[in-house]
């Protein structure tokens, strides 16, 4: 995994946004366009948004070792490794379709491809073993992601990933031993506690998902 790559990536977004502020007048402009659902705080709203797009994009690398870091001790490096290099290409070699935006702009829709990629294969482990491969419930901030990016946008987004994952974890790798035994693993305690560091990400800054009133 080449994520000192994507932290660099990542680095220099967040400067160009220290110098511009482009993200957050995007953010602002569009904040009372949101869907109903997004439930922000009364007060700094924008902030609260545009901190929420900072840490989803600084998650990504931090996950992708820790899956990689995971599935190599699981023995299930082999099946779980391209999958992850898939989401590391989405951002060192984004599809055209992002071609144009800039700053934490184009990486929010880089990290919004590598997130669904992971809770596309999370969904497949659960549908086959009962337990997801990564502990790690992004589920609300994918939604909340989906809803900044845009329902069109986005929606070609998570076709890539579908793209993307096409002849990956198919039936066949669900059989393997060393896929059934990390399933034993899914649930141990050191396994559980690995993942503590990652709590739902959209509660812990303040953004939550909610019907409307």
């Amino acid at each position: 995994m080449n994520t000192v790559a994507l932290r660099e990536l990542i680095q220099q977004a967040q400067a160009h946004e220290a110098r511009t502020g482009h993200l957050a007048q995007q953010l602002s402009a569009h904040l009372e366009r949101l869907h109903p659902t997004i439930q922000l705080p009364d007060s700094d709203a924008n902030g609260v948004l545009t901190r929420f797009v900072e840490a989803y994009v600084e998650q990504v690398p931090d996950v992708l070792d820790a899956a990689n870091s995971v599935a190599r001790e699981a023995g299930i490096e082999a099946h779980i490794k391209p999958v992850l290099k898939v989401a590391e290409h989405f951002f060192l070699s984004p599809p055209q379709l992002i071609e144009g935006h800039q700053g934490l702009d184009a990486l929010l829709d880089e990290a919004y491809l590598a997130h669904r990629l992971v809770e596309e294969v999370n969904d497949r482990y659960i549908a086959h073993l009962g337990q997801p491969l990564i502990p790690l419930d992004t589920t609300v901030a994918n939604l909340i992601a989906h809803q900044l990016i845009g329902e069109t946008f986005a929606n070609q987004l998570d076709e890539a990933v579908h793209h993307a994952l096409e002849g990956l974890l198919d039936e066949a790798v669900f059989q393997q031993s060393s896929v059934q035994a990390y399933r034993a693993q899914l649930s141990a305690p050191q396994t559980v506690a690995a993942w503590r560091n990652w709590p739902c990400l959209s509660r812990q800054l303040g953004v939550e998902l909610g019907l409307p009133g």
